[in-house]
C-alpha cells in the first residue's frame, strides 16, 4: 500500500510530489494523459501565459527563461518534463482514475486497468473538468461548426465564413483576437463591459505590482478576499477595446437561443453563421469521489485543501486559499502548507 496517490500531473500535482518526496513518502502521481505537460499542450496553439517567467516557479526549480518573458504552452510543458526528471518524480501516465472510495483506513482508486490502494490521496486535477456549452447549442444546425475553447487549436479548424466567439473571459478575448485577424466576419457574444489590466505598469510587470501590494495573498476568508473571489476577474494583457473596434468584429450581446442556422442574441438574429467557438468555461466534477461534501458552486468543502474525509486533500482549486492558489507560481505555498499539515498530523498520531 502506498503512503500517497496524487491524482493529476500538472503544476499542482508536481508541486505536491516535490514536498512528499522530500518527506520520504512512498507516493505516485497518476495522470490520464499520455505525456507530462499534455494538459497545457492540448490548449490552443497561440496561448501565452499572462504571468512572466519569474513568477512561474514551482518549488525547488526556477522557470528557465529571462525575467519579463511570457511563456508559451510549449515552454510550460518542457519545464514540467525537466521538473519530473530533475526530482525523479514517480508518475504513472495514461491512468484515468474513475472512482475513489475509502474502506476502513484505506483509499481504493479504481482506474481502467485495475486499482491502487493508498493511505492518503491528494486531488490535483485543477478546476477545468467539464467544458460547458449552453443547452440550446443542441438546437443549432449541423451545418454550423461548433467547438468549445477546450478543443480549439487555431482558425484552421473553422469552416469558411462567419464565426462567433462566445465568452468574455481571457480565453474568449484571446481567441476573438486571433479569429478576427483572419478578416472574416466575427461576431462577439458576451459583455463588452469588462475590466482590462495591462501586462506592464510604469515599467514593472502587473504581477510584480500584484506581489508588491499583496493582491495575490489575501485569504479567501478575509473581507477583501471574499470580495475579490466573488467579483469577475479582469482581462489581463489583451487589448479588448481595439479588438472590438475592428470593422469585422460585431458585438451582439449574450446569445439567448437558436433555431437551426439562426442564432438569437440580445442585439440581433444571426443567419450567416458558419462557426461558433464556445469560450464559456467549465463545470467542476468530483462525483467520482465518494463521501465528499460540496459547496454551492459544486466544489468540495475544505479548509485550505483539507477535506471532510480524513486523509483526502485538494490542491490547485481556484481560491483554495488565495487568488494565487491556482497560478503556476502561487501553488507552491499551498503545497508547502499541506506538507506541513501532514507532518503535524503524523507527529500528533505518533
Amino acid at each position: 500500500m502506498l503512503d500517497f496517490v496524487i491524482v493529476g500531473g500538472a503544476q499542482a500535482g508536481l508541486s505536491m510530489a516535490y514536498y512528499l518526496s522530500k518527506m520520504g513518502k512512498d507516493y505516485v502521481v497518476v495522470d490520464k494523459e499520455m505525456e507530462v505537460g499534455a494538459s497545457w499542450l492540448n490548449r490552443w496553439d497561440s496561448l501565452k501565459l499572462f504571468t512572466p517567467s519569474e513568477f512561474n516557479n514551482l518549488p525547488g526549480m526556477e522557470f528557465p527563461a529571462e525575467k519579463g518573458y511570457y511563456p508559451t504552452k510549449e515552454d510550460v510543458a518542457h519545464y514540467f518534463k525537466n521538473y519530473v526528471a530533475e526530482f525523479d518524480i514517480k508518475i504513472k501516465l495514461n491512468t484515468l482514475i474513475e472512482q475513489i472510495r475509502k474502506k476502513d483506513d484505506c483509499f481504493i482508486l479504481k482506474h481502467q486497468n485495475g486499482e491502487i490502494k493508498s493511505q492518503n490521496v491528494v486531488i490535483a486535477t485543477g478546476p477545468f473538468h467539464i467544458p460547458y456549452t449552453p443547452s440550446f447549442s443542441k438546437k443549432i444546425s449541423e451545418e454550423v461548426f461548433q467547438i468549445h475553447s477546450n478543443y480549439y487549436k487555431n482558425p484552421g479548424q473553422l469552416q469558411e465564413g462567419a464565426a462567433m466567439v462566445a465568452g468574455a473571459g481571457d480565453s474568449g478575448f484571446q481567441i476573438l483576437d486571433e479569429i478576427s485577424k483572419t478578416n472574416r466576419t466575427t461576431y462577439f457574444s458576451g459583455t463588452t463591459k469588462v475590466r482590462v489590466l495591462p501586462q506592464e505598469i510604469l515599467g514593472k510587470t502587473l504581477w510584480w505590482w500584484f506581489t508588491k501590494i499583496g493582491f495575490l495573498s489575501f485569504s479567501r476568508k478575509s473581507w477583501l478576499g471574499r470580495k475579490l473571489s466573488q467579483s469577475k476577474q479582469p482581462i489581463i494583457g489583451t487589448d479588448v477595446k481595439n479588438i472590438l473596434k475592428r470593422k469585422n468584429v460585431i458585438p451582439v450581446g449574450k446569445t439567448q437561443d437558436a433555431k437551426g442556422e439562426i442564432i438569437i442574441t440580445e442585439k440581433r438574429e444571426i443567419e450567416d453563421l458558419k462557426n461558433i467557438v464556445w469560450a464559456t468555461g467549465y463545470r467542476p466534477n468530483f462525483s467520482w469521489i465518494e463521501g465528499l461534501e460540496f459547496s454551492k458552486d459544486g466544489y468540495p468543502k475544505h479548509n485550505r485543501g483539507i477535506s471532510n474525509i480524513k486523509g483526502l486533500y485538494f490542491i490547485g482549486l481556484p481560491w483554495l486559499h488565495t487568488r494565487g492558489s491556482a497560478t503556476l507560481g502561487g501553488i507552491k505555498k499551498d503545497a508547502e502548507y499541506l506538507a506541513n499539515y501532514i507532518k503535524t498530523e503524523e507527529k500528533t498520531l505518533a
